[in-house]
Formats: C-alpha cells, sequence, structure tokens
C-alpha cells in the first residue's frame, strides 16, 4: 500500500531514488529462485564491504519495490547505497527495465509458472529477453537453461558482455527431475558460441555444495538443501564475480553464503512452542517438484495446503509424491482437489480440513515426531496466512530493509 500511494503522488519516484547509485542495479529474474539468489547476490556484496539496497523477497512489483525504497530513502528522495539488487517480476520487469535501465541482468531459468498469467514459456522468454537487453553492462545467464542459452548467444552476437554459470552433467544427472527447466526442442544453432561459465556447481550434499571459481573448489552453504538453491548461489557468485571484478573474495563470498539466513518463508524453520516446523512453498510445478526431490527421508508428519493462490491446481498430476507416504493434514479451498490428486498416488489422508485454523491447530496437536520435522507444504498465500496465525507478525523482508 504504501508503493501505491507514492507512485500515485509521484510517478518517477523509483527513477529518482536509484539515480544516485554509483554501481547502479541488478536485476534478477527468472521462473523460480528469484527471491533466494537475490538474498544470496546481496550478502555476498555486503560481506565484500559494499552498502546494498534490496526490495523484499516477493515484493517485486513495482509498488513493492516502492514500499522498500520508502523504508530507507530519506526526505530527498534518493537511495543511500553503492549498489541496488532488486528482484523483479518477469512480466513487470519489462516496463522496470525500460524505467530503471539496469546495469546488470542475472537470469536465472525458465520453467513451467503460472498459466493463468503467462500461459506458455516462449511468452516469458520473450519478457526475459526484453529485460536483457536493457541491461547496460552485463548480463549472466544459466548456461544449463536452452532459453537462455539462445537470449544469451543473440547478446554476444551483438558484443555485448555475458557471464554464465552452470552445473557439472553429474551433477544434473544424480538429481531425480534434473534441473525442471523447459526444453528447447528447436535445432541449436552451430553459430551458438557462449562464454565458459566461470563459476560450475561441482558436488551437492545435503546443505552443502562445492562451486568451481575459474576452476579453483570453494565449498560452501546453501540456506536450504536442494539442486535448485546450489544453482542460485552459482547465479549468485557469478554476478559478484563480475561486478567486483579484482577486488572478488572467494573467502568473504563462503564466509556470506555460511550465514546467510533462509528467505522468508521458502524452507525456513518455525519455532512454534518449543517445537520446529519446515516450511516447504510451491508457487509451480518445479518449485514443488524441486522440493520434495531434496526431502531426506520421509516426513513422519506433514500438512499440505493449497488455495486459490494456485486457481488451476491440475498440474499437481504431474508431480512424483514418492518422496512422502502419508499427509496427515490437507487444508485450503482446493483441499479435496490436492486429497483427490494424493489419492491416485495412493498415499493415505488421514483428513481433510479446509478451514486452516482448524487444520493448523490438528496438526500442531500431533504428538512430536520421533525423527526430523513437522513438514508443511504449501502454496505462497498459506504460507503467509499460517505465519500471521502463528503469531509471526514480521513483514517479509522486513529484516533486509
Amino acid at each position: 500500500m504504501p508503493g501505491r500511494v507514492v507512485l500515485a503522488i509521484a510517478p518517477r519516484f523509483l527513477e529518482r531514488a536509484v539515480s544516485h547509485l554509483p554501481l547502479g542495479l541488478v536485476f534478477v529474474s527468472g521462473s523460480n529462485g528469484k527471491s533466494t539468489t537475490t538474498n544470496m547476490l546481496t550478502g555476498i556484496l555486503r560481506e565484500h564491504g559494499l552498502n546494498v539496497f534490496t526490495n523484499p523477497s516477493g515484493g517485486n512489483l513495482p509498488q513493492g519495490i516502492a514500499s522498500a525504497m520508502l523504508a530507507t530513502v530519506p526526505t530527498d528522495g534518493y537511495v543511500r547505497a553503492d549498489v541496488g539488487v532488486i528482484e523483479v517480476d518477469e512480466a513487470y520487469g519489462v516496463a522496470l527495465a525500460d524505467r530503471l535501465t539496469p546495469n546488470a541482468v542475472l537470469l536465472l531459468n525458465v520453467q513451467i509458472d503460472q498459466l493463468n498469467r503467462f500461459f506458455e514459456p516462449d511468452r516469458v522468454v520473450g519478457m526475459l529477453r526484453k529485460i536483457a537487453e536493457a541491461a547496460q553492462d552485463l548480463v549472466v545467464v544459466n548456461a544449463n537453461d536452452d532459453s537462455l542459452r539462445a537470449i544469451a548467444g543473440s547478446l554476444v552476437a551483438a558484443e555485448r558482455k555475458v557471464g554464465t554459470f552452470g552445473v557439472a552433467p553429474e551433477v544434473i544427472a544424480s538429481s531425480p527431475h534434473g534441473l525442471a527447466n523447459v526444453e528447447d526442442l528447436l535445432p541449436v544453432s552451430d553459430a551458438l558460441v557462449l562464454p565458459n561459465a566461470r563459476v560450475m556447481v561441482r558436488s551437492l550434499d545435503g546443505r552443502r555444495a562445492t562451486v568451481d571459481i575459474d576452476g579453483t573448489p570453494l565449498p560452501i552453504a546453501l540456506p536450504a538443501r536442494g539442486l535448485h538453491n546450489a544453482v542460485d548461489a552459482a547465479g549468485a557468485i557469478a554476478t559478484a564475480l563480475e561486478l567486483l571484478g579484482d577486488k572478488f573474495s572467494p573467502d568473504a563470498t563462503a564466509r556470506a553464503m555460511e550465514t546467510l539466513r533462509t528467505v522468508y518463508g521458502r524452507g525456513e524453520t518455525l519455532t512454534v512452542n518449543g517445537e520446529d516446523i519446515e516450511i516447504i512453498m510451491m508457487k509451480n510445478p518445479p518449485s514443488l517438484q524441486l522440493n520434495l526431490d531434496y526431502v531426506t527421508e520421509r516426513p513422519e508428519q506433514v500438512l499440505m495446503a493449497v488455495d486459490e493462490g494456485t486457481p488451476d491446481p491440475s498440474w499437481i498430476y504431474d508431480i512424483d509424491f514418492s518422496s512422502i507416504d502419508h499427509v496427515d493434514v490437507i487444508s485450503g479451498t482446493k483441499a479435496w482437489q490436492l486429497a483427490t490428486r494424493l489419492g491416485y498416488a495412493d498415499i493415505p489422508v488421514a483428513s481433510v480440513k479446509p478451514d486452516l485454523k482448524d487444520a493448523v491447530g490438528t496438526f500442531l496437536a500431533l504428538p512430536r515426531p520421533s525423527h526430523g520435522l513437522k513438514t508443511m507444504i504449501v502454496n505462497y498465500e498459506q504460507m503467509m496466512l499460517i505465519r500471521k496465525h502463528l503469531g509471526f507478525l514480521d513483514l517479509e523482508g522486513a529484516h533486509d530493509v
């Protein structure tokens, strides 16, 4: 709401606010991982001594970015920072790139996303291409994403500066469902030449990974388990490497990754009445599948909740739920649709309680699990409501601003 008000009063508030940043703006976009990667890149740059402005995770629309600025901008209207690292929504990012002209753009992936918004992945590719073309100095892309390779290839042909990051083939092969990026079925042009990936994920073990930086291995911590988090880390490190040049420090990068907090609601662990609860958030097929792939042991207690924030949940029929063997409580307005899908997978559901407060109360009343954590698998809107219901009233990203 604050952002909506300020943009109505001063339509060019955003342009003015960032116009004095010495190192300009970095946009982070893609289908999934934007919040996590923005958090990582911000942490790395801060550990190198830079003053970084960033927007709250999830606040990636113009009004959200404006709200974040209002929390820090003095009365003269200019952001006080060395650089801005901003997560931008794929669709709104096109207009933002035209208004704010980022110095650098980091593109993470193109994955099957919210069909009610984007219809087809090709539409997202077109949006990300326009965002990349607006970058003044640098574009960094995931070299393992067919769609982004095509974008990068056209930029290289136009003699634009491009950096890449990637994942070793054996690491991808060990992931049950790979990277879940959209495959381009068109023939790859022989003329497509990209710079070699300076940052490469070489190994993954739970919440630890090893990345090669210009061929030198660096062990790092991840804020949450999963190959997708290691890929996000590689993207953040690759961008920091290009931005900082000779000032880049592997040691500072490792320190930053070691101390990062999990982004709000995304693999976050909440403590309620002395008991730890893990929240796994989903918004589309890849975000659910990749999180399920890295559930290391079948959770003893599971709550699932989906509401109208997922308008068409039919994509759950493509998901492999084999990493869970039961669900204790299902909630949300789409509870019965989810229960039906699990029924087809022969996964027992103990109870369906569409009312969220009732469902959470039932779930918390279960005895403490003998191993692991209570696990909640929820969409974004249900995550926000659950946090509020449990008394976590902080705003998303409040610790970043």
